[in-house]
C-alpha cells in the first residue's frame, strides 16, 4: 500500500473527499514528524509508539579499500507496534 492508497482507504472509510483524506494524512503525517524532531515521542494506543533513537559515533571499515572511517552519531526515527496491531497481523 503506497499513500495514495492509504489515501483512498481513508476517503473510503470516513466518508471524506479524497482532497480532504489527503489532507488529514499528510496532516498525521507531519504532525508524527514534527514531535519526533522535537524528540516527544508518538503513542498511538493500539496501534503503536513512534520514538527517537540515538545512534552513536562508531568507527567502521570501507569494504571496498579496507580503510578505516568514522561514521557519524545520528538520530534514527523507531516504531514499536502496539498489542492490538501484532494481534490483527499474526
Amino acid at each position: 500500500m503506497n499513500k495514495n492508497d492509504l489515501i483512498a482507504a481513508v476517503s473510503g472509510g470516513s466518508g471524506l473527499s479524497k482532497a480532504d483524506a489527503a489532507k488529514a494524512v499528510d496532516g498525521m503525517i507531519d504532525a508524527i514528524t514534527a514531535s519526533l524532531k522535537n524528540g516527544t515521542e508518538v503513542r498511538l494506543v493500539g496501534f503503536g509508539t513512534f520514538s527517537v533513537s540515538r545512534r552513536a559515533a562508531t568507527t567502521g571499515r570501507n569494504p571496498r579499500t579496507g580503510e578505516t572511517i568514522q561514521i557519524a552519531a545520528s538520530n534514527q526515527p523507531k516504531f514499536k507496534a502496539g498489542k492490538a496491531l501484532k494481534s490483527a497481523v499474526n
